[in-house]
């Protein structure tokens, strides 16, 4: 077994009423004056009240003009809003947007140059102020890892921070807190769990731990998914979706992920495709790319996806894996074809090369691919 390190946020609450103790671990951290970093639409839908109930009669200040695909200019703004308010901690209560924001500004808080400079792996100079992260999604992942990635609109690119001072300090994961996902999101967000299980499973750099917590993630989503979507007033799939997404979190914080989200990037960056959208809409074709180099443990995921394959050889198996996941993506009415949302097939060759230069990405992927490999997924995807 190779030498290998675990992270995560410094501590985890879960399960009915963990936003209940939101109040025990401002506290803690002794934090009087948070910044709760959120969006619109939660506030407009109630899910902020909630935690504003478990406030313990606080000051605060909300920040709620977090938008999907966050841009380098809503942490500046957002930080701006933290410094003027005098405050001496945050919240990230959201969507992955709304952590990563939140990691963003803490990391950023405890630094005193330019934003650009903490872009890349290991250039936060110091931890910055108590974070909370409270997640209203099961997808993201991002309450338990140490990426913050940001859309620059300029260069038309997503850029990552990546940092273990931006690890939460507490992570609190309450299936009442998702209650409002809208359907769409449900199921966005839900296959983009999916995927960090899937990568972080096939990854170069899995481990007994993230192996067991991806497959671990990879049954519940597969059942609790499509419950979710049907239903967002089910609570248990509410959530098992919820610990699935945290453990998958937990997985790909320390395997990593690989082409899928490395193909995803320039679907961001440059036609504003939703990140767990443009994850569903590669995974298979990624997932078929991929098989000669995980035979065996694609059919290990066909099988954690319900799939029998007994008396299947591996090739058999490994198909079968793909064929579910396709089979789980329509049955939660993700769209089909980057064409469905705008991506020209002009702008393919630009974006493999683009895709091709992510290297702290591509370097996890089970099979090495090429500028013109990755051309070729992107039109099988088309």
């Amino acid at each position: 077994m190779s030498l290998s390190s675990f992270k995560i946020a410094h501590k985890l609450i879960t399960g009915a009423g963990a936003i209940e103790q939101l109040a025990a671990e401002l506290t803690r951290l002794d934090v009087d004056n948070p910044l709760i970093v959120t969006d619109a639409a939660l506030v407009k839908s109630g899910t902020v009240a909630l935690a504003l109930a478990q406030m313990g009669g606080r000051d605060y200040e909300i920040f709620d003009r977090v938008q999907p695909d966050p841009e380098t200019a809503i942490v500046e703004d957002c930080m701006r809003t933290y410094r003027e308010g005098g405050h001496d901690g945050l919240i990230g209560l959201g969507g992955g947007s709304a952590i990563d924001i939140a990691k963003s500004v803490a990391a950023y808080a405890g630094y005193h140059g330019a934003l650009e400079d903490l872009f890349g792996v290991d250039q936060v100079p110091r931890k910055g102020p108590p974070l909370i992260a409270i997640p209203t999604t099961a997808g993201t992942g991002s309450e338990v890892t140490n990426v913050a990635i940001l859309s620059d609109k300029a260069a038309q690119l997503k850029k990552g921070i990546v940092s273990d001072y931006l690890l939460p300090d507490v992570a609190l994961v309450s299936p009442q807190m998702t209650l409002t996902c809208p359907r769409g999101v449900t199921a966005a967000s839900g296959i983009d769990a999916l995927v960090h299980a899937i990568e972080s499973y096939l990854s170069v750099n899995a481990s007994p731990i993230t192996d067991s917590l991806a497959i671990g993630a990879i049954r519940l989503i597969a059942k609790a998914l499509p419950k979710a979507y049907a239903n967002g007033a089910n609570l248990l799939a509410r959530e098992d979706m919820a610990t699935a997404s945290l453990m998958a979190g937990m997985a790909f914080g320390n395997a990593g992920v690989g082409a899928v989200h490395a193909l995803a990037y320039p679907l961001g960056g440059r036609f504003n495709v939703a990140h767990g959208l443009s994850n569903a809409l590669l995974l298979t074709h990624v997932m078929t790319w991929n098989k000669m180099a995980c035979v065996e443990r694609m059919q290990d995921i066909a099988e954690a996806m319900g799939v029998k394959t007994a008396g299947l050889s591996l090739n058999e198996a490994a198909d079968k894996a793909v064929q579910a996941m396709a089979e789980l993506c329509a049955a939660v009415e993700v769209p089909a074809g980057l064409r469905s949302v705008g991506v020209t097939q002009e702008a393919i060759p630009a974006m493999a090369v683009e895709a091709a230069g992510i290297e702290r990405l591509m370097r996890n992927n089970p099979r090495r691919l090429s500028a013109a490999d990755i051309e070729k997924i992107y039109r099988a995807a088309y």
